[in-house]
């Protein structure tokens, strides 16, 4: 749901995104959480949509996703290329973070792939879904802030 905030005597929508990692969870866990917070829409944004996790590969996550009453969207455009994921890997969230806005967002398909994922998270609301469970170690952060400037509020679940 929108959250409702007063602005000069008028009330005023704001546009709100969600973000998880799904490292400890199972796919149940992951669905409650979402339906919890009003979340209608699941954009995973894994660059690689398998997991070794059971139920979070792209195929039984979408599934699951559906069964329970939500969307799911995969937007591999907007993951982390592999030279990032290694950074990660390694705990170095500051080079991660470079490669993935040089490599990704700062380029004009990765501007595009962010315009459609704020259209999105404008039409319903919607949770980043990656594996890392510390958002501050993961792209997912990185897009939280860019949909920040874009007047998006962001709620890590």
């Amino acid at each position: 749901m929108p959250v409702l905030k007063r602005e000069s005597g008028h009330t005023a929508v704001s546009k709100q995104i969600f973000t998880i990692g799904y490292e400890g969870l199972d796919s149940e866990q992951l669905a409650g959480i979402l339906h919890e917070a009003g979340v209608s829409l699941l954009a995973d944004v894994r660059a690689v949509a398998n997991s070794r996790k059971r139920g979070f590969s792209k195929g039984a996550l979408g599934a699951s996703l559906r069964e329970a009453g939500l969307g799911y969207a995969h937007l591999r455009s907007l993951g982390t290329p592999k030279a990032g994921r290694q950074a990660a890997r390694a705990g170095d969230a500051a080079l991660m973070r470079r490669i993935y806005c040089e490599e990704v967002l700062d380029t004009a398909d990765g501007q595009r792939a962010l315009d459609d994922l704020a259209a999105m998270a404008a039409a319903a609301p919607l949770c980043l879904l990656c594996f890392e469970r510390d958002p501050a170690l993961c792209h997912r952060r990185v897009l939280a802030e860019r949909l920040a400037s874009r007047g998006f509020s962001v709620a890590d679940l």
